[in-house]
């Protein structure tokens, strides 16, 4: 029987129970319709799992005690992926596909050819939204890890985010030049371990976009003739990456990855 995996907002390092809120206490006690002393799995989003057991229901959450820390693992490579902020809806699908193929953070900001603009309180409500959208990616594909989604910003104070030491591409679709495959098979960029994404919304980013980024150490690269809807590109960047450098070019030996 698999075991129900729960999500502590607190850091388990070193922990020993951990106290579950009222989200969690409607899901085990009226959805699942756990018990105390049933066993669950409980992971903090830094990297830490524990076989539990529920000690207790309260009246605004559940006492657990922690029984067991799960080995995990160290992710092989870091993504952040900056996305600009697309049209309706389309960023909820764009922050959920890039949290399950492992983004370590997200960050969404506003491009001159945004079409949605989303500020004050309406952009924090948005993130607190996107923010429980990469938690519940992480419970669902087993992840120790849960991507954080940073406040909304604009383009010039986005391309300050990125560490000196990433690799930082920005997708256009006007780059002739160089592909992502050129990039990633480069020998030069062999030992990188820190990527950094640009990708645009639905009309693109400008010239004057791409030269400040240049200026400021990214690479402008293409995903070839191909041209993909700004909620499909995101995915199909991070999966490339993936398979090339992180999750998805792990091998398996005697069953384990």
């Amino acid at each position: 029987m698999t075991l129900p995996r729960i999500y502590s907002s607190e850091s388990l390092q070193n922990a020993t129970t951990c106290w579950l809120g009222p989200d969690n206490l409607r899901y085990l006690k009226n959805v699942l319709r756990l018990k105390p002393g049933d066993a669950i799995l409980v992971f903090d989003g830094y990297g830490h799992e524990f076989e539990a057991r529920i000690e207790s229901f309260g009246a605004s959450g559940v006492s657990v005690v922690l029984e067991k820390l799960l080995e995990g693992g160290e992710r092989r490579i870091s993504i952040t992926l900056a996305q600009a902020i697309p049209k309706a809806s389309k960023m909820d699908w764009i922050v959920k596909s890039a949290a399950e193929l492992g983004a370590d953070e997200i960050i969404p900001f506003t491009a001159c050819r945004s079409v949605g603009r989303i500020i004050g309180e309406k952009a924090e409500t948005r993130v607190r939204r996107w923010q429980k959208i990469v938690q519940e990616a992480a419970r669902c594909t087993r992840s120790l890890f849960v991507t954080a989604v940073r406040p909304m910003t604009d383009f010039d104070d986005m391309l300050l985010c990125a560490k000196p030491s990433a690799l930082r591409l920005i997708f256009w679709e006007e780059e002739a030049r160089k592909s992502i495959r050129d990039i990633l098979t480069d020998q030069t960029f062999g030992d990188v371990r820190d990527y950094f994404i640009i990708v645009g919304p639905e009309g693109g980013l400008s010239r004057d976009e791409v030269a400040r980024a240049r200026e400021n150490g990214f690479h402008s690269v293409s995903l070839g003739k191909q041209i993909l809807k700004v909620e499909t590109a995101a995915a199909v960047i991070l999966a490339i990456i993936q398979y090339e450098k992180g999750l998805f070019s792990e091998s398996f030996e005697g069953g384990k990855g």
